[in-house]
């Protein structure tokens, strides 16, 4: 399909609201995923670091325990 004008590719010989909202949802959707994975990845090497220093924390305690 050819259009002549900017118009005319802009509505998609009449299905443009259904071919732009589909586009923008799509994108909408990727950018939420990208977001959402964002965030949980964050919150996941924050706990992982809290943790790891816990475990610090304990191994220490348990050293000096034992040479006291």
């Amino acid at each position: 399909m050819q259009f002549d004008t900017m118009t005319e590719f802009l509505a998609m010989g009449g299905y443009g609201l259904y071919v732009w909202l589909g586009f923008g949802l799509g994108l909408l959707s990727v950018a939420l995923l990208w977001f959402e994975s964002w965030w949980v990845k964050k919150r996941l090497l924050s706990q992982v670091l809290i943790e790891q220093q816990r475990q610090l924390r304990i191994k220490q305690a348990s050293v000096q325990q034992v040479s006291s």
